[in-house]
């Protein structure tokens, strides 16, 4: 009998545990959600409310078991709201104030991370010591080194950066508060600034740039400083070998060492999480530490008698797991495995028997407690469910599975079990991922990884060579993997309805063996997986004015149609609009070709994506004013000149040409821009690229009715070299946008163009403050979308 209750009540304690680790997740996740903060004695009113609540629970409702139930779950929710606001205002009372964007400004601190070399520079992270008053306490900085070839540069960034992790630096910078693209369905790159507490962006002014202090390992920055030199003894031991940076990235966490053609190779065959330090590498490694432990302390004939083995074992398996958790950055699946250890090394030092959902429970609230932006990583999200997962398939089963039967049972678990968060993540799951990580698994896991870190003992330099064949191997049929047409199944991004039906089928269909009509599950997959996004209705557009910083793409949309007008610029060597920003937005509404491709000049900042998006779409034609001999024209598309005249419609939409003119002997590519015209019953839309004073002086000779237009995109990102009043009032447009980039070198747009449009009449949306601007022209009218209204978050803006 007391063993029954006993049994009951430890029943109860762990599902207690795991209802108030999940109500806490619930409430930082819903804090995330916010548009604005309510002030700090808010957060402390509920919290204290959940303190309550609690108390209530042990004592007045401790009979009640439903009652008592509720209470856990809304005190946690509160707690998690309340912990995740309090921190939440805190880190915004250091943003950037306004008055401090776009001056020179001198500051004084110490290198923070590893300085990432780029295709421009450098990039690293500092924290302030001495600074002007509303400086944040870290930034992130670039080093800039204009006028240089790639080649010239690699040469030169050792001389004229000569910068160490911990060293102490006087540079003056120009600052900016933290800002990034927001697009519908894309990446919110302030939500990432905001979580590593960067709260302002900037550059170095080269010339001010002064060391004033060599790094000390007293310094506070011992474990940067480490990975900064094993991160050098790998490049001076294989300074040629292709995949360096694989090893780097599996060694010490560092994924900018990998280059951005092996990640699309890694996401196609869906091996991405063993590229960077996953739980599993982190468990190995425990687990090594522990039975080392174990084996030699057991040899010892006193050490037992002042502590078991078991207990000294399972400290220095914790002790090694944050070791290396630290060396490869402290990133989330670091962080729960290394929590996970820590729960089972302190119930084995204690001697107490815990369930595996209580260990999770336990780093789930470890992980949020330390960092509650979390949740808004995808990493979170598949690293906690892939071991819920696993425990989910584990529980309950009697019979002991052989190895090889466990690995397949596993495989298939973690490949159906994260299709639907894949699916709503990323629009996109590998087909070829159980085959490429049964290879992939266990040759990184237990070959490449540990002899990756073994190479890090001194004399041992040359197990790197072997990892680096190894790995050449591995990329040899990863390669091969990813190139199969159909190994990426791609749609639009599904309703979250859609998504949790398919992930309580997902969940249905592990059950174990002996359940019936476990096959119901894979029904609930089907809304997911045949979803097609909303299109607009015959005699209709949506236009979307993407956010792409200093540059324009535009994506027009009919009821079967698509066409892409220009393509943004590029952000370096391996990085651009294209496959940052159009691609995954094309992707995530649906669309899987293009009609038809528009690049209007050959301005980087309009052709900066066209490769990637060529690379990642089917395109039917390709529309330009492109020379001849530019690098787009060796692409296997139908290519035609843009063309005044030319018109053609789609769904019962006219599109036009009106500039240039045919034979034209222009030289100047801003006025060799094509310019196109969308008309929808009656209503019309200017895409006027970057076309400047003379070629609208040639518009208004031969267009001037034509050019009446509701909306406009505004020619060369409102520059004073563009929009004229004669063309200004001719366009008479309602609806003006402007695509720059926030606080742009060029200072686009000017404030006289501005104020031209604004006292024109026409409302002026600008990509920078609102984010892509979305117009939908239908026979009813036109209606215009402002992405930062649609979604707000509290930390947008800088603060």
């Amino acid at each position: 009998s007391s063993y029954g209750v006993g049994y009951k009540s430890a029943e109860a304690r762990v599902k207690a545990m795991r209802t108030f680790a999940l109500s806490f997740a619930l409430g930082v996740a819903w804090l995330q959600q916010h548009a604005e903060l309510p002030p700090l004695s808010t957060f402390a009113a509920l919290g204290s409310v959940a303190a309550l609540l609690l108390l209530l629970q042990k004592s007045a409702l401790a009979g009640r078991r439903g009652l008592a139930s509720a209470a856990i779950v809304l005190a946690a929710i509160l707690l998690g709201w309340s912990w995740a606001g309090w921190r939440a205002q805190l880190r915004l009372a250091h943003s950037l104030p306004a008055a401090l964007e776009g001056r020179d400004i001198d500051i004084v601190g110490r290198i923070a991370s590893l300085p990432q070399r780029g295709s421009r520079g450098l990039r690293f992270e500092i924290d302030v010591e001495r600074a002007p008053d509303g400086v944040p306490e870290r930034l992130m900085l670039s080093w800039f080194l204009p006028g240089y070839s790639p080649d010239e540069l690699e040469e030169s960034l050792p001389l004229l950066s000569p910068m160490h992790v911990g060293e102490q630096w006087r540079f003056t910078v120009r600052l900016k508060r933290a800002h990034g693209a927001i697009n519908p369905a894309g990446y919110d790159y302030e939500s990432r600034l905001f979580e590593r507490n960067l709260r302002a962006t900037g550059y170095v002014r080269a010339h001010s740039a002064r060391r004033l202090q060599a790094a000390s390992w007293r310094s506070g920055y011992w474990v940067e400083r480490t990975r900064e030199a094993l991160r050098a003894r790998f490049l001076a031991a294989l300074p040629q070998a292709e995949y360096v940076g694989v090893l780097i990235a599996l060694a010490i966490g560092d994924q900018q060492a990998i280059d951005a053609e092996l990640w699309r190779s890694f996401a196609r065959t869906g091996i991405s999480h063993l590229m960077s330090i996953s739980g599993l590498h982190v468990t190995m490694l425990a687990g090594l530490g522990y039975a080392l432990t174990n084996w030699l302390w057991r040899r010892s004939a006193r050490l037992p008698l002042y502590l078991p083995a078991q207990q000294a074992a399972a400290l220095a398996g914790a002790a090694t797991a944050l070791l290396y958790a630290l060396l490869a950055g402290f990133g989330v699946p670091a962080q729960r495995t290394l929590y996970m250890l820590a729960v089972v090394a302190w119930a084995q030092w204690s001697r107490r028997n815990l369930a595996a959902s209580q260990v999770l429970a336990c780093a789930l609230g470890g992980v949020l407690l330390i960092d509650p932006w979390a949740v808004l990583a995808a990493g979170f999200w598949l690293s906690f469910g892939a071991v819920a997962l696993l425990f989910f398939i584990g529980s309950g089963r009697l019979a002991a599975l052989s190895w090889w039967r466990e690995w397949g049972r596993t495989q298939w678990a973690v490949s159906l079990g994260t299709i639907p968060a894949l699916l709503a993540l990323f629009q996109q799951f590998s087909l070829v991922s159980p085959l490429a990580n049964a290879v992939a698994i266990p040759l990184v896991s237990f070959v490449i990884t540990p002899l990756s870190l073994a190479g890090m003992l001194p004399g041992l330099e040359p197990l790197w060579s072997l990892a680096h064949f190894l790995t050449q191997g591995l990329m040899w049929a990863i390669d091969g993997l990813a190139a199969w047409p159909g190994a990426v199944w791609q749609q639009a991004k599904a309703p979250w309805p859609t998504v949790l039906l398919a992930g309580c089928g997902s969940l249905w269909l592990l059950l174990p063996r002996g359940v019936p009509a476990r096959w119901l599950g894979a029904l609930t997959f089907l809304p997911m997986l045949t979803w097609q996004a909303p299109r607009p209705a015959v005699g209709a557009a949506k236009v979307v004015v993407l956010d792409v910083g200093e540059g324009l793409a535009v994506h027009v949309q009919t009821a079967n149609r698509d066409l892409l007008f220009d393509a943004g610029p590029a952000f370096s060597a391996s990085a651009d609009s294209g496959n940052r920003i159009i691609a995954p937005y094309l992707t995530a509404i649906g669309v899987q070709r293009l009609d038809a491709m528009v690049i209007s000049h050959a301005d980087r900042d309009h052709t900066g994506g066209a490769a990637s998006v060529l690379a990642a779409l089917p395109v039917a034609q390709l529309k330009t004013s492109l020379p001849f001999d530019h690098p787009l024209s060796a692409y296997a598309v139908a290519h035609h000149p843009c063309v005044d005249g030319e018109v053609w419609y789609w769904d019962e939409v006219r599109f036009e040409f009106l500039h240039p003119p045919p034979e034209a002997t222009i030289k100047k590519p801003n006025e060799q821009s094509c310019v196109l015209r969308i008309v929808v019953a009656g209503r019309s839309l200017l895409l006027a690229a970057d076309i400047e004073v003379g070629s609208e002086r040639a518009l208004l000779q031969r267009h001037r009715a034509e050019l009446a237009a509701d909306v406009i995109s505004v020619p060369h990102q409102g520059s004073r070299s563009s929009s004229t009043p004669d063309f200004v009032r001719a366009v008479g447009a309602r609806e003006a946008i402007i695509s720059a980039g926030y606080r742009n070198s060029f200072r686009h747009p000017h404030p006289e163009i501005v104020a031209r449009y604004t006292q024109s009449g026409a409302t002026v949306h600008r990509t920078d403050s609102d984010g892509a601007v979305t117009v939908e022209l239908t026979a009813a009218g036109i209606s215009v979308t402002r992405q930062r209204e649609v979604y707000r978050r509290y930390w947008h803006g800088g603060g």
